[in-house]
């Protein structure tokens, strides 16, 4: 059996199209289509059942998975077992996050991490959704919530702070805010409420508002609102450096706290460079959580990133 046709079929199991798998190999589909009739002529059995849906493993397909999932892994910890001798981390880390998480943390702390390991390529997926780390589409997963079902495991990241906060320009020209109660003729930015995927980002309790009356699946759209003079909005504190004349309002009222989870596939944890990886990560996540949220409580801006040491 060919390890190349193994990461074949690994790729069409994840993408679940030879299109899908073409794109994540390089190839066009009819090779991908060729190499998957192939390992099934090697194998004897049917690999994969094709329908208006896509490709779906067979019974027999889905008994090859782990194996070739461990085949998958074997051939990682060769790789890593021949990294080079000053110890950086090469090839590549896709990191999956929240888009608020991705916009306002892991640049700065991704820069860090490859400054470390120069030849390491670094890709961050920013997406409002939970992502599917089974089919790989990231190599580790950033969430809000941890999961409760999967072969996954889970590694809490860093708490984080959110207050109710807008513009200073709005707050200048709409009614004085001094208790929850003056917030009722406010206007409201947040998230599109059928479009929330996590429980833990539904904050519209938090403000007594009946509806947002200006909403985005994005916290970058969301922050942009708030930056527009758009009304009132519940806001990562680490988000407050990078806006300008965005301020907190009732701060001692309005304080909400979540997590950061760190989430990767089970198999991975044998891996000692996404080990690495997971700790350099956490270890820049809390620290540049840190870093944003005393320069918000004291309303400085962030001029630029600040550069983490030890990132690895």
């Amino acid at each position: 059996m060919d390890w190349d046709d193994l990461r074949v079929f690994l790729a069409v199991a994840r993408a679940e199209s030879l299109s899908g798998a073409g794109r994540v190999l390089k190839c066009d589909a009819a090779t991908v289509g060729r190499r998957v009739a192939r390992l099934e002529a090697a194998m004897g059995a049917a690999l994969f059942a094709k329908s208006p849906q896509g490709y779906a493993l067979t019974e027999a397909g889905g008994r090859l998975l782990p194996h070739a999932e461990a085949a998958e892994a074997a051939m990682t910890g060769a790789a890593e077992a021949l990294a080079g001798p000053d110890g950086s981390l090469t090839g590549q880390l896709r990191i999956g996050a929240p888009d608020g998480c991705a916009n306002y943390l892991l640049p700065q702390v991704c820069a860090e991490i490859s400054d470390a390991h120069p030849g390491l390529e670094i890709q961050i997926v920013a997406l409002p959704r939970v992502f599917n780390l089974s089919k790989r589409e990231a190599d580790m997963a950033i969430a809000v919530s941890p999961p409760s079902a999967g072969r996954l495991t889970v590694q809490k990241l860093v708490d984080y702070q959110l207050h109710l906060a807008g513009h200073e320009a709005y707050l200048a020209t709409h009614p004085t805010i001094r208790s929850r109660a003056d917030l009722s003729p406010h206007r409201i930015v947040g998230y599109i409420p059928d479009m929330i995927f996590d429980k833990e980002l539904d904050y519209l309790a938090e403000t007594r508002a009946e509806m947002v009356r200006l909403a985005s699946n994005s916290v970058s759209v969301q922050m942009q609102m708030l930056r527009a003079g758009a009304g009132l909005g519940i806001v990562h504190d680490f988000a407050l450096p990078f806006t300008p004349g965005v301020v907190r309002v009732l701060p001692d009222d309005i304080a909400l706290s979540r997590t950061f989870w760190l989430i990767r596939h089970a198999d991975d944890r044998r891996s000692a460079r996404l080990e690495r990886l997971a700790t350099a990560l956490g270890r820049g996540m809390r620290r540049e959580v840190a870093r944003l949220e005393a320069l918000a409580s004291t309303g400085a801006l962030a001029a630029s990133p600040t550069r983490i040491s030890g990132a690895a």
